[in-house]
């Protein structure tokens, strides 16, 4: 039975890995290494346990500042193409095809976003101008690290004042963001999600 434990606490911590977000990743790895040091206690190892219990600690610590309201977020304007939106749809082409399976870089696109944390690229959001405040949205991506839903609520907060008062995404969504769409405020009508920003 006290193998078992430290079986599950070795599962956890193995799975803990092939999560794709970084938030993900932490809590599985802290569960998992919480049940490891109490199975290494339960054998009198005592080295894998302090090994094991500064994993706890290291990763609360790390989750608690990934889960920070106060971060430094930019919003940045980008002319669709250039250079950073570029380099952020290639760095991330796989993980973007998961998530927006109908996406294609080169759709076209009249307005690009770019949401920096204290400089480093977090996230970016792709569309057309329908006029009169509609932006067809094509792609509304966040990086894994900062994949906890903070971006989307500072970008649309953001996008008021570039004029933008709804938001369409009509393209298929995956499982996974059809949930964040509708935790974000999206209604679902008549095959699309529409955010009303106002």
């Amino acid at each position: 039975m006290i193998e078992m434990v430290g079986y599950l606490g070795s599962a956890l911590v193995v799975a803990s890995m092939l999560m794709s977000s970084v938030i993900k990743l932490r809590v599985i790895n802290t569960v998992g290494s919480g049940i490891f040091a109490a199975y290494a206690l339960m054998i009198h190892s005592y080295p894998t346990a302090l090994m094991n219990a500064c994993l706890v600690g290291i990763n609360v610590y790390n989750l608690i500042k990934l889960n920070q309201k106060d971060r430094s977020y930019d919003l940045v304007d980008c002319a669709p193409g250039e250079g950073l939106v570029s380099y952020l749809l290639d760095c991330y082409k796989e993980d973007i095809r998961l998530y927006f399976p109908g996406f294609s870089a080169d759709s076209a696109v009249d307005r690009a976003y770019v949401v920096c944390c204290r400089g480093n690229p977090a996230g970016v959001l792709l569309g057309t101008d329908r006029g009169q405040g509609v932006l067809q949205v094509l792609l509304d991506y966040s990086t894994p690290t900062y994949r906890d839903c903070s971006i989307g609520s500072y970008l649309y907060a953001r996008l008021r004042s570039r004029g933008v008062r709804t938001l369409v995404f009509s393209e298929q969504a995956s499982q996974a963001h059809a949930a964040y769409l509708l935790k974000m405020g999206f209604v679902k009508k008549d095959g699309a999600y529409i955010k009303d920003l106002e």
